[in-house]
C-alpha cells in the first residue's frame, strides 16, 4: 500500500468523522421545537442553550489545538470523540434549563479540539501544495453530516423521541473511534507502511520550513500578524452565518414559515447538501487559485471576498422574502458560497506558521471565531423575541459577515517569516 493511499484513507476518516460530529451537534437544533415544549423553555432561555454549546466550543478549540501540537492529533481526536459522544447521549437525561445548558456546555468542550485536529493532521500527512485541497474533502463531511442529520432526526424523532434519539446517536462515533484508533498514525514517519520517495514529498514541500537558521516565534508572534488577525475576524463572520443557521434556521422554518416536523427536517437538507459540495470544492479552488497566482496568500485573499462577500448578500437578502421556497434557495445560496470559503481560513494558517505552532495558532484562530457561536444564538433568540420576526437576525447576520470581508481587503498581505533573513510567503 502506497504512502499516497494512507494519507488520503486518513482523509477519509477524518470525512466521516466531521460528519458524525455534525449529526451529533446539529441533533439538538431539529430536535428544539420537541426539547423546548417538553421542558417549557422560551425563544430567549433556547438561544441561551445554543451559546452555552459556544462556550465550551470556543475555549476548547485553543486547548484542543495546544494539546495536538503537544501530545499529538491522533490522540486528542480521539479522546474527543470519545466524550463529545457521551455528553451527546447525556443529552437524554436532562430535565430541565440549567442541566441542559450544563451538558450542551460540556458536549461544546468535547467538540472543540475536532477542527484544529484535523487542521494538524492535515499538516503532518500533507506536502503544501495538496494542504487546501486535503483539508476541503476532510471538512466536507461536516456539511453533509448536517444534511443527513435532518431527516435521520427527524425520522428517529417522529418514532422515538427526543430523548431515546439522543440514546442513540453516539454509537455512531464510539464505531468511528474504532477504526480510527487502529488505522491512524500521528505523522507519517511512524507508519509502518511509509515509502521513503512519498516521505521526502511530504518534508521537502512544507508551507514553513523550520531549520537550524529559522525557528518557530512563541504565539503572539503569530498573532500579531495581519494575515491572522484577517483570518480571525473573517473566521468570525463565516461562523457567525454558520451558527446562526445550524441553530435557528430550523426553528425559522416551523416559527415564521409554519413547516410541520418531517418538512422541516427535509427542508434544511439542500442548503446542508450544497454546502458538502461547496467545502468539497473549496479547497480544490484555493489550490487552484494558488497554481495560477504562485502567491498562497494572495489565493486564499481573493477566495474570501469573493465567497464570503457573496454569502453574506444572499443570507441578508434571506430576510427580505415572503415565501419559503426563496428564503430556503437564497440560504442554500448563502451556504454553498460560505462553504468555498471553509478551507481557506485554516490554509492561511498552514501557509504563515511552522508545524510546530499550527495546533496553538490554529486554535486560538478557531476560538475567536466561535465566540460567534456565543453571541449569536443568544442575540438570535432575543431577536426573536423582541420582533416577532427573524428578519433582523438575516440583517445582521450578513452584516457581520461583511465586516470580516473588509478585514481581508485591507489586512491580507505576504507575512514576514522569522529569522536572520526575511522573507515572505509568495509561493509553494
Amino acid at each position: 500500500m502506497t504512502t499516497v493511499k494512507l494519507r488520503w484513507r486518513m482523509v477519509s476518516l477524518l470525512f466521516v468523522g466531521g460528519l458524525i460530529n455534525y449529526i451529533d451537534r446539529a441533533a439538538l437544533s431539529v430536535a428544539a421545537p420537541q426539547v423546548a415544549a417538553d421542558l417549557h423553555l422560551s425563544p430567549g432561555q433556547m438561544g441561551i442553550v445554543f451559546s452555552g454549546f459556544f462556550v465550551g466550543y470556543a475555549l476548547f478549540n485553543f486547548i484542543g489545538g495546544w494539546a495536538a501540537d503537544r501530545f499529538g492529533a491522533k490522540r486528542v481526536m480521539s479522546v474527543a470523540m470519545a466524550a463529545w459522544s457521551m455528553f451527546c447521549g447525556l443529552t437524554a437525561l436532562t430535565g430541565s434549563f440549567v442541566s441542559l445548558f450544563l451538558v450542551r456546555t460540556m458536549f461544546g468542550m468535547a467538540e472543540g479540539p475536532l477542527a484544529t485536529t484535523i487542521n494538524k493532521m492535515v499538516n503532518n500527512w500533507f506536502p503544501h501544495r495538496q494542504v487546501a485541497t486535503a483539508l476541503g474533502l476532510a471538512n466536507c463531511g461536516l456539511p453533509l453530516g448536517g444534511a443527513i442529520s435532518g431527516p435521520l432526526i427527524g425520522l428517529l424523532l417522529a418514532y422515538l423521541g427526543w430523548r431515546a434519539s439522543f440514546a442513540f446517536v453516539p454509537l455512531l462515533g464510539l464505531t468511528w473511534l474504532v477504526f480510527w484508533m487502529l488505522g491512524t498514525t500521528d505523522k507519517p514517519r511512524q507508519h509502518p507502511h511509509i515509502s521513503a520517495t512519498e516521505l521526502q514529498d511530504i518534508e521537502s514541500n512544507r508551507p514553513v520550513p523550520v531549520g537550524e537558521d529559522q525557528r518557530a516565534e512563541g504565539l503572539g508572534y503569530y498573532l500579531r500578524q495581519p494575515a491572522i488577525v484577517a483570518a480571525m475576524i473573517s473566521y468570525f463572520g463565516y461562523s457567525y452565518i454558520l451558527f446562526f443557521f445550524l441553530t435557528w434556521f430550523p426553528s425559522y422554518l416551523t416559527i415564521e414559515r409554519g413547516l410541520s416536523l418531517k418538512s422541516m427536517s427535509l427542508a434544511t437538507t439542500l442548503p446542508w447538501l450544497v454546502g458538502f459540495i461547496g467545502y468539497g470544492a473549496s479547497g480544490w479552488l484555493s489550490d487552484r487559485v494558488f497554481d495560477r497566482t504562485g502567491n498562497a496568500l494572495t489565493a486564499r485573499k481573493w477566495v474570501l471576498i469573493g465567497c464570503l462577500g457573496t454569502s453574506a448578500l444572499f443570507i441578508a437578502l434571506a430576510g427580505l422574502v415572503t415565501t419559503t421556497a426563496s428564503a430556503l434557495l437564497l440560504v442554500s445560496g448563502a451556504v454553498l458560497a460560505l462553504y468555498l470559503s471553509g478551507s481557506t481560513y485554516w490554509a492561511i494558517i498552514q501557509d504563515v506558521v511552522p508545524s510546530a505552532k499550527v495546533g496553538s495558532v490554529g486554535g486560538l484562530v478557531h476560538a475567536v471565531a466561535n465566540c460567534a457561536g456565543i453571541f449569536g444564538p443568544t442575540i438570535t433568540g432575543y431577536l426573536v423575541e423582541g420582533t416577532g420576526s427573524f428578519s433582523s437576525a438575516f440583517f445582521l447576520a450578513g452584516g457581520v459577515a461583511l465586516l470580516g470581508v473588509g478585514a481581508v481587503l485591507l489586512l491580507i498581505r505576504p507575512i514576514p517569516l522569522p529569522g536572520p533573513s526575511p522573507r515572505t510567503v509568495v509561493a509553494r
